[in-house]
């Protein structure tokens, strides 16, 4: 395994980075720094993010746009429940029902990598929590995003859901910001839709932060690991 290469996070109005900085030096930010983000920028991002593809064309994502006080109450609200311990109900299975390898050591070996940069050692289960409960603060980003989709939607909407995320990740670092998606929000995904008035018709995908990172929070400052090309790709040269 090697590092991703990292590139610096490039200040607001400087020059857009390539198609290839951007994909190597997008990361999941978990500290963000209090600059605002022009409304206007938020919707260039998502402008760019729609040119998705979708099976027939039909782009089955809905996006409600977070900032200000409607981000700090409900931010406030769910931190409140996950310090509390409230597991809350699960919206869809992100995960495996049940973990294996190779998938259980790399998911053990970023959350290791993550905790350890913030000094957090294992079994320190409070402070542990006390990581996990700023997901819902958006790891106080400016803005926060939540997405959603007709429950009436199968997998292949679900697999174009996957790229127009992608999108919005890739163009908001090819203009200086950075994301953080985030499955944890489905565990509130009820009171997500209660204050946001989200019909019942649609479900929660996930949350998205999204700002500037803060250079200087250590856990910003750590590269996730990737398989090596030879791991997860075979070339094939003739069929039987």
């Amino acid at each position: 395994m090697t590092n991703t290469p990292a590139f610096p996070s490039a200040p607001e109005g400087a020059p857009a980075l390539t198609a290839e900085e951007a994909i190597l030096s997008r990361r999941s930010v978990r500290a963000f720094l209090p600059q605002a983000v022009p409304d206007d920028l938020v919707a260039r991002i998502l402008t760019l993010a729609a040119r998705a593809p979708s099976g027939s064309n039909i782009q089955p994502w809905q996006v409600l746009v977070l900032r200000g006080a409607p981000l700090a109450a409900l931010g406030r609200e769910l931190h409140a429940h996950a310090l509390a311990g409230d597991p809350g109900s699960e919206g869809y299975a992100y995960y495996p029902r049940r973990w294996r390898e190779p998938y259980l050591a790399r998911r053990r070996k970023v959350g290791w990598d993550l905790y350890g940069s913030l000094g957090i050692v294992r079994g320190d289960t409070a402070r542990t929590a006390a990581q996990n409960a700023r997901n819902f603060l958006f790891f106080d980003a400016p803005v926060g995003l939540f997405f959603t989709i007709d429950r009436d939607m199968e997998r292949g909407s679900w697999l174009d859901y996957g790229m127009f995320l992608q999108n919005i990740m890739i163009a908001a670092r090819g203009l200086g910001l950075d994301t953080c998606p985030q499955a944890a929000f489905n565990s509130y995904g009820h009171i997500i839709a209660e204050r946001l008035a989200i019909p019942a018709e649609r479900m929660l995908v996930c949350g998205m932060a999204l700002g500037y990172a803060d250079p200087a929070a250590p856990e910003n400052n750590f590269s996730t690991e990737r398989e090596p090309l030879d791991a997860f790709v075979q070339f094939v040269d003739g069929l039987r």
